[in-house]
């Protein structure tokens, strides 16, 4: 193989001169629904508090510019008409009093007078407009007169002209202090509703993730969703999970329950075709064959009940380094098998003892049967193991003539067998099933890569255990 499989890890020592297989996969970046749905809403409730400010200012901007150019030109002509009624004596008293009273100031108007005209802004020009047509051409609204600031009126008394001082705040839309609060406080409660409806939505999918979740590790008690819920549409779908978890336990304990069965059934004539080849048959080679026809018959039932065990494991701490000396004990004193291993001391990992044990010694029988050397006829194994943040990195390589890479994802499917290359003992081809089934149990990763240099590797992610 000149190409080789590629991961995010590697493990020691280099010596095994394999590429890790794809035990990662990095799913694209992504947003919750919950996140999804909450920024919908609060984009939407936020153009539409933004229009609903825009529609209110707009609505509210001529009749304020009516109001407020009504009650200058009233107050002017008021003034006007009081100082044109009015002798000398009750004329000095009254400007008193409106000064006092009003905030209001009137006084002569100058032709030295510097003045700057009230053209801040639209609203300051439109009144400024609507006064002019209203008290006559020579009408003259300016926001400071001689350096001192204010809403100054320009008008005229029997030809004479005077300047009519009042407070600003008489003419302008609501502050925009007072707008930001109004925004602020919508938006706060916009986007508090929108959490809220947000979590609303998103809480019956996420009970359903959780439920699938535990309905593909087999746990079916766990995953019952209630189908008490108000939604018609979501009570629905709770009764038809609820429903297919119990279809599928059924069938579950059916399976294992049959697979038992026949297993226990066929033992039975099992053995006592053993006793009679031993005792009624006479050739010497022919009783050695048939006691191995029958032997291998034994493997293949074990090998059902591996497959059939149950799904749900409670992991535990387990010594990998006693579990790989057990598992590779009987292949160390087969004079056609070579076992290396590299492991640090005290490697623990958390899972089953007796599963992983079966584990590594289906990974160690599949090496003997299809990864022998195709010029000693030696199946030469490598294992090799290394701590890596929360995880213990397994790797267990053969060196023989690896598999075609198309079919490295099919090698761990229940019946599949490889190519002539990699088949020419029998078997049930169940062996990487199960060791892919138990792996995934204790909450481990599993996958299969050849060598550059021949060979297939096995490589496993178990979960460490803390200290």
């Amino acid at each position: 193989m000149n190409e080789e499989s590629r991961v995010p890890f590697e493990t020691q020592p280099t010596g095994l001169e394999t590429a890790p297989a794809p035990l990662e996969s990095r799913p694209p970046r992504e947003v919750s629904l919950f996140w999804r749905t909450f920024f919908l809403l609060a984009m939407l409730l936020l153009g539409c508090i933004v229009a609903w400010l825009q529609t209110f200012r707009a609505l509210e901007f001529e009749p304020r510019v009516l109001q407020s150019a009504q009650q200058l030109a009233s107050l002017v002509n008021l003034s006007r008409a009081a100082l044109v009624h009015s002798d000398s004596i009750a004329r000095v008293s009254l400007v008193k009093t409106l000064a006092d009273e009003e905030s209001v100031r009137i006084a002569p108007r100058e032709p030295t007078d510097q003045y700057r005209l009230y053209d801040t802004d639209s609203l300051s020009r439109s009144v400024s407009e609507r006064l002019s047509a209203r008290l006559g051409p020579g009408t003259v609204v300016a926001r400071e007169v001689n350096g001192t600031p204010g809403l100054w009126i320009g008008f005229s008394i029997d030809g004479d002209p005077y300047w009519l001082l009042t407070d600003p705040s008489r003419l302008g839309l609501v502050a925009g202090t007072t707008w930001l609060i109004w925004l602020g406080t919508a938006l706060v409660l916009s986007l508090t509703g929108a959490a809220l409806i947000a979590r609303l939505i998103n809480r019956p999918l996420k009970n359903l993730s959780f439920a699938a979740s535990r309905l593909r590790e087999g746990d079916f008690n766990a995953s019952q969703l209630s189908e008490a819920v108000a939604t018609s549409e979501i009570r629905e779908v709770n009764i038809g999970v609820n429903r297919m978890a119990q279809r599928l336990s059924k069938i579950e304990q059916d399976r294992a329950l049959m697979l038992a069965g026949i297993s226990h059934d066929l033992r039975t004539p099992l053995a006592r075709l053993r006793l009679e080849t031993e005792m009624s048959v006479g050739d010497p080679q022919a009783r050695e064959h048939m006691a191995a026809d029958i032997e291998q018959v034994n493997a293949i039932i074990d090998k059902f009940l591996d497959y059939a065990r149950p799904d749900h494991l409670e992991p535990e701490r387990v010594s990998l380094n006693q579990v790989i000396e057990a598992a590779t004990f009987p292949a160390s004193h087969d004079p056609n098998t070579s076992v290396t291993t590299s492991i640090p001391p005290d490697t623990i990992v958390m899972g089953d003892a007796t599963e992983l044990q079966r584990v590594f010694a289906n990974l160690v029988e599949n090496a003997q049967r299809y990864g022998r050397d195709p010029v000693t006829g030696v199946a030469r194994i490598d294992i090799a193991a290394k701590a890596k943040d929360d995880w213990v990195l397994i790797k267990l390589r053969d060196h023989g003539t690896g598999v075609s890479p198309e079919m490295l994802t099919q090698l761990t499917q229940p019946f599949f067998r490889g190519d002539a290359s990699r088949s020419s003992a029998t078997g049930t081809g169940l062996g990487l099933a199960i060791v892919e089934r138990a792996i995934t149990r204790m909450g481990g990763r599993f996958a299969l890569a050849n060598s550059s240099t021949g060979g297939l590797a096995a490589h496993i992610k178990l979960p460490r255990a803390k200290a």
